[in-house]
């Protein structure tokens, strides 16, 4: 259809794209508020950002806000806040809580009360507005889940055999990676480009091997890969009752994809309105 590659824009610019003109049933919500919103709310809150990043694609049809901001939590991650708007109905608004890796930038998104997504309609604007604040005010309450997370990922002994499991479910099952990704996974797990301070055969290595291969994703689907391969990596890893450690044998079962809204039709049914577009250039969307 002749889209180009995301890429990264200027705040100024990206706040200068055009508005669409959609009709009245399409409720516009510009990238300029979101920005003016969410950086006002972190202020408010004592947040200091140390790194914003902007990417979108032609004209700004789609964009991608990320912030991070200075924590001293964690000596691996801080926090990150993400946000993905568009003018061209092929996404909801959304936004989230997550983690940034110091070592390499890789991104950490939890899934359920920590992320936001909102249809284009009604008062989709100042719902928006609201969910921003409600995600900033409970911050530290997610990222502190995040680290929980990373911690037992440490803990968890992975072999080459269990990763190339994984790996090939989340290409061919879960339709997180795509081909490209795929082969990044790959070269990461034989010659790793970071040094995550921990042991190479463990659930936190071969989760950033992921995470890393996620930067190719465009800004359309980059949040909710991210949220998708945080619920399957803790429902794969990580039992509700007790932290289990695979030293040998199979991973529990896999839990299927259409299990994913928890009887959810709406959020369903929005996905579905979204897939408009099956490729981007060369990232996946």
């Amino acid at each position: 259809m002749g889209y180009s590659k995301p890429t990264t824009i200027s705040e100024m610019d990206l706040s200068n794209a055009e508005l669409p003109l959609h009709g009245e049933t399409y409720t516009v919500i510009p990238h300029r508020s979101i920005i003016d919103h969410t950086e006002n709310l972190l202020k408010e809150n004592n947040f200091i950002i140390k790194k914003k990043t902007f990417r979108c694609n032609a004209k700004a049809r789609v964009a991608q806000g990320i912030y991070q901001i200075v924590t001293t939590h964690d000596d691996d991650m801080g926090m990150m806040f993400a946000w993905t708007n568009s003018y061209d109905k092929s996404t909801r608004f959304q936004c989230g809580i997550g983690a940034y890796v110091f070592v390499c930038n890789n991104g950490m998104v939890h899934g359920d009360m920590a992320t936001f997504a909102r249809k284009h309609t009604g008062n989709a604007d100042v719902e928006v507005q609201r969910q921003i604040s409600s995600q900033i005010k409970y911050a530290h309450k997610h990222f502190n889940q995040l680290i929980q997370d990373k911690e037992e990922f440490k803990k968890t002994n992975l072999s080459i055999k269990q990763q190339a499991e994984l790996l090939g479910r989340l290409f061919v099952e879960e339709k997180i990676l795509d081909a490209t990704q795929l082969s990044s996974v790959k070269r990461e797990i034989d010659k790793p480009s970071y040094d995550y301070k921990t042991n190479p055969n463990n659930g936190w290595a071969f989760y950033n091997h992921v995470t890393n291969s996620l930067k190719l994703s465009h800004p359309r689907s980059w949040m909710t890969d991210q949220q998708k391969f945080h619920k399957f990596m803790t429902s794969e890893l990580l039992s509700n009752v007790n932290i289990k450690t695979y030293d040998s044998g199979s991973l529990k079962s896999y839990v299927p994809s259409d299990n994913v809204y928890n009887g959810n039709v709406s959020e369903m049914m929005a996905d579905l309105e979204a897939q408009d577009f099956d490729t981007f250039g060369d990232f996946k969307i």
